[in-house]
């Protein structure tokens, strides 16, 4: 009789948490970050007891496999819903989904070179050599049900929605952008001034086309709202200032 120990499966502990390779260029890293930052107010809101995953160029394990690296994906940029940031109270060196059991809702590929790999949809009977295709390995054995190609040398992204197991591709809205709706977010491109870089930049917008902001940007916008009230202030007399029970030095 074969034993429990025997049948249990790797975790995130046990297995490889790189393949060897690198980034492939310096655009990638600054991406991640900027819809890092600005989605996570969206997921505060939608998870307040902090129970979600962002994966960042993270592998995710989907079948067991030798090497166990051929057995896994690792996309630029996924978000897992429903799951603990942490695990036994240390951060994840790769996603296990024999042992989360809960998909990506999100997975975005940031092409490098010509979308070849992250539109290769060969299934496992047909690789060689081990190698399946990105788009196979999403779409039949993750199934997530969002999958986005960014292609920042063509300004522009396609998102495939997952519909009776097989992979839509998406129409854009009136405002070019394609809505996610269990995040209530949409993603598009945005050509626009980022990390000393002017690039499309793929960025999400709320669902009234309204883009959302880093830290940074939110911080500057509160300091022009402060400097237009302090400009407004300037106008009114001391007298004014102190029926406000304003202290007009601080305007200063």
């Amino acid at each position: 009789m074969t034993s429990l120990s025997a049948l249990t499966l790797p975790d995130h502990t046990q297995l490889p948490d790189s393949d060897g390779t690198f980034v492939k260029n310096l655009q990638e890293h600054p991406q991640s970050i900027l819809i890092t930052d600005s989605i996570k107010p969206v997921l505060e809101q939608l998870h307040p007891d902090g129970q979600y995953c962002i994966g960042q160029d993270s592998g995710i394990y989907w079948g067991l496999t030798d090497p166990p690296e051929n057995g896994a994906e690792a996309p630029d940029w996924f978000y897992v819903p429903n799951v603990p940031p942490t695990l036994d109270g240390k951060m994840r060196r790769s996603y296990v989904l024999w042992k989360e059991y809960v998909a990506p809702l999100i997975v975005l590929e940031f092409v490098s070179g010509d979308g070849s790999e992250e539109r290769n949809n060969t299934p496992p009977s047909q690789g060689e050599g081990g190698n399946v295709g990105k788009f196979w390995v999403y779409e039949q054995a993750i199934r997530v049900p969002y999958y986005g190609i960014y292609e920042v040398a063509k300004a522009q992204v396609e998102v495939y929605h997952l519909v009776d197991n097989t992979y839509q591709l998406m129409k854009a809205n009136e405002r070019g952008h394609y809505p996610i709706a269990p995040m209530g977010v949409e993603l598009g491109i945005w050509q626009g001034f980022y990390q000393n870089a002017e690039l499309p930049w793929l960025r999400w917008w709320d669902a009234q086309g309204n883009l959302l902001l880093t830290g940074e940007e939110r911080a500057e916008v509160e300091r022009q709202k402060r400097e237009r009230i302090v400009e407004k202030l300037r106008t009114l007399s001391v007298e004014q200032l102190n029926a406000l029970g304003i202290d007009p030095e601080m305007l200063d």
